[in-house]
């Protein structure tokens, strides 16, 4: 069954049997250090308004919802730790763990995990590089995140290679038409534009990734009718991806408005929605939002 979990992602891990997820994604807040938010506006038709659209015409502004969530830790390693080990937990024998991370916290993150898994369990780095937004004049624009690779097992994990998509050669002409017509495997490095402000794609969620992303690392990395696991689900990208390649999905999120934004996109694959455990108080603990 595909579930969608409301609360705190630590607790709702904790019923998740050892060794039933195929693939943990995890996409936790980067700790930025400042708030994370997202305006979604719509346009009206108003000779007064505020913009000019087509054929000279002005329209107003009008907004329509906001979602924002505070992304700074005292110790953000100590909140993660937790959830890395219980990641680990319920990973398969050849199953694997991405953790997708920003620069500031990576190297950190990355110790702890050769720790928790051993340093021959890495198996390397995925630079997801984009060129969007503003260009600093002080330092080399930010323009990449990286998502660490992790297997229970380095002699026995699955990766389907031929299950791999292929990208366009950069110079076609110097590899003959049949290699330019398949294409060549991606390397380490995916460059993928961020969903579109205007796109299909785009679910209002403040640090929604790219389906393209979700969608390659799924179709590697599990099998149709495994399980995939996301503890931080936000918009639920991952839950898409998977629910595309006929792979089940467990998606948490304390966020209700998260919630409610993948229960209305991951509607047409039947998700059940769980209130998560919540403390002695009866009320769910504090729990950061997350990116995907």
């Amino acid at each position: 069954m595909n579930t969608i979990v409301q609360g705190d992602n630590l607790r709702a891990m904790a019923t998740l049997a050892d060794g039933c997820a195929a693939l943990v994604y995890m996409d936790p807040p980067f700790n930025t250090g400042h708030s994370q938010s997202r305006t979604r506006i719509k346009t009206v038709r108003d000779e007064a308004g505020d913009r000019k659209g087509f054929g000279g015409h002005r329209y107003r502004s009008e907004t329509v919802g906001r979602l924002d969530f505070a992304d700074a830790f005292d110790d953000y390693l100590a909140f993660l730790a937790p959830r890395l080990v219980a990641a680990r937990r319920i990973l398969a024998p050849d199953g694997a763990l991405f953790v997708h991370l920003d620069p500031r916290e990576v190297h950190y993150v990355k110790v702890f995990l050769d720790g928790l898994f051993g340093r021959d369990a890495f198996m390397g780095e995925i630079i997801w590089a984009y060129d969007f937004g503003g260009r600093s004049k002080r330092r080399w624009p930010a323009k990449h995140d990286t998502i660490l690779w992790y297997v229970r097992d380095p002699e026995h994990y699955h990766f389907d290679y031929e299950a791999i998509d292929r990208i366009p050669y950069m110079a076609p002409g110097l590899v003959g038409p049949v290699k330019a017509a398949r294409g060549k495997t991606p390397t380490d490095v995916w460059w993928q534009t961020v969903v579109p402000t205007g796109g299909r794609e785009r679910t209002g969620y403040p640090t929604q990734k790219p389906l393209a992303i979700l969608e390659r690392i799924v179709r590697v990395h599990s099998r149709p009718g495994d399980l995939c696991v996301d503890p931080f689900a936000g918009s639920g990208t991952l839950g898409e991806a998977a629910g595309k390649l006929d792979r089940r999905f467990w998606l948490c999120d304390e966020n209700p408005d998260a919630v409610a934004i993948m229960m209305a996109r991951l509607a047409r694959f039947a998700p059940a929605l769980q209130p998560g455990a919540a403390d002695a108080t009866g009320d769910p603990p504090p729990q950061a939002a997350d990116g995907a």
